[in-house]
C-alpha cells in the first residue's frame, strides 16, 4: 500500500513512517497543510493519514476539500486524546476512521488496510492464487501449507500482483508503487525481485503465479485464482 502521512510533528511522523515501512509500506511524509493537499490531489494514495492541526491548511479543510473534488481516497483522521468535537467533525466531513495520540504504530496499519479494502470494495484479508496464499493482517506467506519467508519488500511486490489477478503491470508502474520511485530504464531492481520471488515459491508449477508479459511487464495468474 501507497500511504501519504501528513503530520508535523517530525518525531512523530519519523516514528510513523519507519514503523509504516517496516510493515511493507509506501510512505510519503509531508508536514505542511498546503503540500500534503497538492500531494492529495496529484497523486494517487492507497490511503492517507491526516493530522488535523497542521501550518497551512488545517487537516480538516483538506478533507472538506478533498471529498468536494469528488477525491474519495481513504482518510485516517489523527486527533488528540479527548478532543470529542475533532473526531465527530472529521467523520461527518468524509473520514474514514480516526486514531487518538498517542497511538500503536501496528494498530494504525491495521486500520490502513481495513479502510483501503472496504474503499476498494475487497473485503478479503486473505489473497490466494493458485497454491499461494497471502494473509494481509497476520502478514504471513503459504505455498500450500507451508510458511514461506518474505522481506517487507518481497511481501509488498506480491501482494500488488495478487490483489489484481491478469492486470499486466509495466516496470514503472510497479517502481512506483512499490519502491516509491520512478523507474530508472537502467535498473533492473524489479526483475531481480521477480526472480527473488519465485525461487521462493519453489518448484511446484502450482505456486509459479508470477507470469512474465514479453515487451510490457508482469502479472499474477488469473485462471487459477481461488
Amino acid at each position: 500500500m501507497k500511504v501519504l502521512v501528513v503530520e508535523d510533528d517530525a518525531k512523530l511522523s519519523g516514528f510513523i513512517q519507519k514503523g509504516l515501512e517496516a510493515e511493507g509500506f509506501v510512505v510519503d511524509l509531508c508536514s505542511d497543510g498546503d503540500e500534503g493537499y497538492s500531494l492529495a490531489t496529484t497523486r494517487e494514495y492507497d490511503a492517507m493519514v491526516l493530522d488535523i492541526m497542521l501550518p497551512g491548511r488545517d487537516g480538516l479543510s483538506i478533507l472538506r476539500n478533498l471529498r468536494e473534488k469528488r477525491i474519495e481516497t481513504p482518510v485516517i483522521v489523527l486527533t488528540a486524546r479527548g478532543s470529542l468535537n475533532e473526531r465527530l467533525d472529521g467523520l461527518k466531513l468524509g473520514a474514514d476512521d480516526y486514531m487518538m495520540k498517542p497511538f500503536f504504530v501496528e494498530e494504525l496499519a491495521a486500520r490502513l488496510h481495513v479502510v483501503a479494502r472496504r474503499a476498494s470494495g475487497d473485503s478479503r484479508s486473505i489473497l490466494s492464487v493458485g497454491a499461494v496464499s497471502l494473509n494481509l493482517l497476520s502478514r504471513e506467506a503459504k505455498v500450500g501449507e507451508t510458511l514461506i519467508e518474505l522481506s517487507p519488500r518481497e511481501f509488498a511486490l506480491l501482494s500488488y500482483f495478487m490483489r489484481s489477478p491478469g492486470r499486466v503491470f509495466s516496470r514503472a508502474q510497479i517502481c512506483e508503487h512499490v519502491w516509491n520511485y520512478h523507474f530508472d530504464p537502467g535498473t533492473n531492481v524489479v526483475d531481480v525481485y521477480i526472480q527473488k520471488l519465485r525461487k521462493k515459491l519453489g518448484g511446484d508449477l502450482s505456486a509459479q503465479i508470477i507470469e512474465t508479459v514479453r515487451g510490457v511487464g508482469y502479472r499474477a495468474r488469473k485462471d487459477e485464482q481461488r
